[in-house]
């Protein structure tokens, strides 16, 4: 039987609110396993010979109003396998409760603050547990950055002695799934990597990059030098025959918008409006950049 050896955090950011957990392990799918949340419910995160219906169990008794440290006794309470067991829970109001049974593998132990709970079986020693809870009380940003830094900490702490294999991140907010019709803003695995923790983080940056916008501030006008570097991107893949100018002529205009269509950049680019956000005119450049000679500077675009 293989056995999901992992470090997880499960936490909660009180502005939203959001709930989510992040894990990683040398075990494949392991976001297939630990992770669960629902809005408004909290989050729990189920390893070590993982029972994996204290994911569903902990978030009925959590939305019915039990704590999450009363709620994580009911679920242990019913299980023959407990000490076998390993658990960390976050409810609806952010309080936190962990648990690791007396028969997980060493190193095994977890941690609580304000607002998260931080666990792990099978680590190279307790460095792993202690830099994921400092790092998740000092890091800034939203909840999903704060639970990738903390995974990120334990991972360069040494993580599961074992190796590495898989990560995910999965953080819930009431409306926030794609088109605001479910809770999952994040949701992400990385199922079998040789550093499955920095693909994370790739993963979470390109979430970033498709799925938000910029501030009216960080929008570039689609003229000059913008729009003669995007011409030279087109005619590079075949989608433009015309000048490479500055100006966004009614053939170019199409071919562009064609193009970001393609790559799914439609909500961070207004043609109408004459703007493209800042960071997804810097994604094409770098992706798109010629394979030799001078490359165009972004940071000298206004």
């Amino acid at each position: 039987m293989l056995i999901p050896s992992t470090f997880s955090i499960v936490g909660f950011d009180p502005v939203g609110p959001a709930w989510g957990i992040a894990v990683a392990s040398k075990f494949p799918a392991v976001g297939a396993v630990v992770p669960w949340a629902k809005a408004g419910s909290g989050a729990v995160a189920t390893q070590s010979f993982a029972n994996t219906t204290f994911g569903p169990g902990g978030l009925e008794k959590m939305a019915s109003g039990t704590p999450a440290g009363a709620s994580l006794e009911e679920l242990l309470s019913g299980d023959e396998g407990r000490e076998h067991r390993q658990v960390g829970m976050v409810d609806p109001l952010g309080a936190a409760a962990t648990f690791t049974g007396a028969d997980c593998m060493p190193w095994a132990g977890g941690k609580t603050g304000r607002h998260f709970a931080v666990q792990g079986n099978i680590l190279t020693g307790p460095e792993v547990v202690e830099a994921m809870a400092a790092t998740f009380v000092q890091a800034r940003g939203d909840l999903p950055d704060r639970l990738l830094a903390a995974l990120t900490a334990g991972d360069r702490s040494g993580g599961d002695r074992r190796g590495r294999q898989s990560a995910a991140i999965l953080v819930v907010k009431a409306g926030a799934g794609y088109g605001g019709f479910n809770d999952r803003w994040i949701d992400y695995r990385v199922d079998d990597h040789p550093a499955p923790v920095e693909r994370l983080a790739e993963l979470l940056e390109l979430h970033r990059l498709y799925f938000e916008k910029s501030a009216p501030e960080d929008r570039l006008a689609l003229q000059g030098d913008v729009v003669m570097h995007l011409k030279e991107i087109l005619t590079r893949l075949g989608l433009y025959t015309g000048a490479a100018t500055g100006e966004l002529d009614p053939v170019a205009s199409k071919a562009l918008e064609a193009f970001i269509g393609n790559d799914n950049f439609e909500d961070r680019t207004d043609f109408k409006q004459g703007w493209i956000d800042r960071p997804v005119y810097e994604f094409l450049l770098r992706k798109h950049a010629p394979r030799s000679g001078p490359q165009p500077d972004p940071v000298q675009e206004h």
